[in-house]
């Protein structure tokens, strides 16, 4: 089943999307916190989680943990998921000390994104550990040099070759044509920016034909 999230911290920006029924949750890290000026605290992101999941369309929040070594990411990870563990997905770098952060949060029942992922086999290593999704970061692997698309796509066949129930949580989107290549081929999960939901709807023939529409509706 496809699965979309807008990939914001922004009030406006979940006022205007998440009523419109394309979005089944929210992404968030540290990076969109500061540009949506909002605190990376316990308490604050308990709080924005609260506000995204007031939304009923809403069904997932994701939300990143920190620290310098696994134990400092498990335990703010503990602490982010509890106001609702069922619902709040821990976004875990896929560094060595955040796979075994990661491996400690599935143990103890938290659902897990391995996030910004550069290579395919990182979704081994997701896999292995349990996490719920891996996340790519397919604008950022092509600024790298990196065949992003490619590499998406054999992550994808990976997942699905091990039958696992994680799934590839395309992010860093820029254009709305990658969606539609990378749905083609297979991928079924991901997060863009309200900039990207916006030219979902921008194609400017179907906008013309709205209009001929309107107009002949008051013509008769």
């Amino acid at each position: 089943n496809l699965c979309m999230f807008l990939d914001s911290a922004s009030e406006e920006e979940w006022a205007k999307w998440l009523p419109s029924g394309i979005f089944a949750g929210v992404t968030t890290n540290p990076i969109i916190l500061e540009r949506d000026g909002r605190e990376c605290n316990i308490a604050a992101l308990t709080e924005l989680a609260k506000e995204a999941l007031a939304y009923d369309a809403v069904q997932e929040f994701q939300v990143q943990t920190w620290g310098k070594t696994s134990d400092e990411m498990w335990k703010n990870g503990i602490a982010l998921a509890k106001y609702d563990p069922d619902v709040i997905v821990v976004k875990v770098p896929g560094t060595f000390e955040g796979i075994k952060a990661a491996n400690a949060l599935v143990t103890d029942g938290i659902r897990v994104t391995i996030t910004a992922a550069y290579a395919s086999h990182q979704a081994v290593l997701a896999a292995a550990v349990g996490a719920n999704y891996v996340a790519p970061y397919l604008g950022r692997m092509n600024d790298a040099g990196r065949d992003g698309f490619g590499t998406i796509v054999e992550m994808q066949k990976t997942a699905d070759k091990l039958d696992s129930d994680m799934r590839i949580l395309v992010a860093s989107v820029r254009n709305v044509g990658d969606i539609a290549k990378l749905a083609a081929a297979g991928c079924d999960t991901f997060t863009i920016s309200a900039k990207v939901a916006e030219d979902m709807f921008g194609d400017p023939l179907t906008n013309q034909a709205t209009l001929d529409f309107e107009e002949s509706a008051t013509r008769i």
